[in-house]
């Protein structure tokens, strides 16, 4: 029979096996699981994504910081006199100007936002200002000019040749009924998880086209036009912002995630409700078009919305590519 020493001896070392054999089997799944997020990675809305995720992928393929990629990212459609939904270039209000909004939120839940902003190519480089010099998280109008040529941003003539005369060509009847995909292609948002496992989003936009001077869609409103947790993942939006911000809908994608179900999952819920609500207010939904792109922390993406049209690009390792957002209306 063994002594009371002994039994002490022998359960000190069968603890400390157990204890090392846990560690090794923790480790090994842990790196298991690392090896299956697919990171870094970065996802924006439409077409113009291809390019802007370009130039996020820059920075996230040196494991730079995915607040430093998605602003990077959005900067290019912003500064392109070609396109005609964001930035300069933009579409005008129905009094003929030119009139931005933007957003950025990092992985600490820092946020910046402008809206109704005036003469300044870049508002996603605003807002990021806002978020790390001032005590706010949003600036407007003409508080938003002031503060960005304080802080040394450039005024510059954002309405282009092309997009005036639609404008003159719209006042002849100032029928204000916007098109699916083409004026309600009003946005980009980007969502990125970089190397370090965290993640940032991005959201700018020149909004509707012929919209009332003063409006503001979802995309400068956090929760709304974009959400990030960086426990969970992040989301953004376009399309119809009103709609958007009926159900704060970025901030349900999250959540949804956040209870367990996917991105595609998600994203597909939170058209689903804008739908739900949308068919009392709306004799067509054909009239009515609102995107959702979703990213978790384990890399994986998901998108949804309305009607077909919508499109969102994806860089991740395996390369650049455009994808056909799967739609509601069938």
């Amino acid at each position: 029979m063994k002594n009371r020493r002994d039994f002490l001896k022998t359960t000190a070392v069968a603890s400390v096996a157990f204890a090392l054999h846990s560690f090794k089997t923790n480790g090994e799944n842990e790196n298991e699981n690392c090896s299956k997020i697919n990171k870094p990675i970065v996802l924006s809305t439409w077409n113009f994504g291809i390019q802007a995720n370009e130039a996020a992928w820059k920075i996230l393929k040196d494991k730079g910081r995915a607040l430093d990629a998605v602003e990077a990212g959005v900067k290019i459609p912003e500064g392109d006199p070609n396109e005609r939904s964001v930035g300069f270039g933009g579409r005008p209000d129905r009094d003929g100007k030119v009139t931005l909004d933007s957003c950025i939120m990092d992985e600490f839940s820092n946020i910046g936002s402008v809206a109704a902003l005036e003469h300044i190519k870049h508002p996603i480089a605003v807002a990021r200002a806002v978020m790390e010099k001032t005590p706010h998280v949003m600036l407007v109008g003409e508080g938003a000019l002031q503060f960005a040529v304080s802080q040394g941003f450039k005024k510059e003539k954002l309405l282009v040749e092309a997009s005036e005369k639609e404008w003159k060509e719209w006042l002849k009847k100032s029928d204000y009924k916007p098109i699916a995909n083409i004026e309600n292609h009003d946005t980009i948002g980007m969502i990125a998880l970089d190397s370090h496992g965290n993640l940032s989003g991005a959201c700018t936009t020149s909004g509707m086209a012929f919209k009332m001077h003063g409006r503001v869609g979802d995309s400068p409103i956090i929760g709304a036009g974009l959400f990030v947790d960086n426990e969970i993942g992040a989301a953004t939006a376009t399309g119809h912002g009103e709609e958007v911000i009926r159900i704060v809908g970025c901030h349900l994608v999250v959540e949804l995630m956040r209870q367990g179900k996917t991105p595609q999952k998600a994203c597909e819920e939170a058209v689903t409700r804008i739908v739900k609500l949308t068919k009392n207010r709306h004799k067509n939904l054909n009239d009515i078009q609102v995107g959702f792109i979703a990213l978790n922390k384990k890399g994986e993406y998901g998108a949804y919305c309305i009607q077909s049209g919508f499109n969102f690009a994806v860089n991740d390792v395996s390369g650049n590519k455009l994808i056909d957002s799967d739609y509601f209306l069938k």
